[in-house]
């Protein structure tokens, strides 16, 4: 297992691991200033040469990694932001939500969307795409 970091990030991996009880996964650390591939148990990193075909590969997969990780967590937070804005909304649970979250895409178009074509989503009709409507109008009416 690689993780991001030097030796405090590799004792926590290792830690977790064996909580889970898991003993047959090795762990090292890449520490990204300087490039160090730290070791569990080892006073000092392993230094690659700069020209290293194995650094080049561990430092696409951090990068990969990093790449991952912030794609994820700004998917979960545009989809939170489009959640909140709807639950102040009666009627519309969970699963409503994603699925208006997934049909437009966007909070910028589900609050330009009309009560006709809020109701192209399965599960919403006439009057909840109205109470959707009615909300985003007297959410932008109240923000001037």
């Amino acid at each position: 297992m690689l993780v991001d970091g030097g030796p405090p990030q590799v004792a926590a991996a290792q830690a977790a691991l064996s909580d889970l009880g898991v003993v047959d996964v090795h762990v090292a650390g890449i520490a990204k200033r300087l490039e160090e591939l730290w070791l569990p148990d080892d006073d000092f990193p392993v230094i690659l040469p700069r020209n290293s075909q194995a650094l080049f590969l561990v430092q696409r997969i951090r990068d990969e990694a990093h790449r991952f990780a912030i794609t994820f967590h700004r998917s979960k937070r545009g989809k939170a932001m489009v959640a909140s804005a709807l639950d102040a909304v009666p009627g519309l649970g969970p699963a409503k939500r994603e699925a208006l979250i997934k049909h437009f895409g966007s909070l910028k178009n589900l609050k330009a969307a009309s009560a006709d074509e809020l109701t192209q989503v399965q599960g919403v009709g006439p009057s909840l795409a109205s109470k959707i409507r009615e909300h985003f109008d007297a959410e932008a009416a109240a923000s001037g």
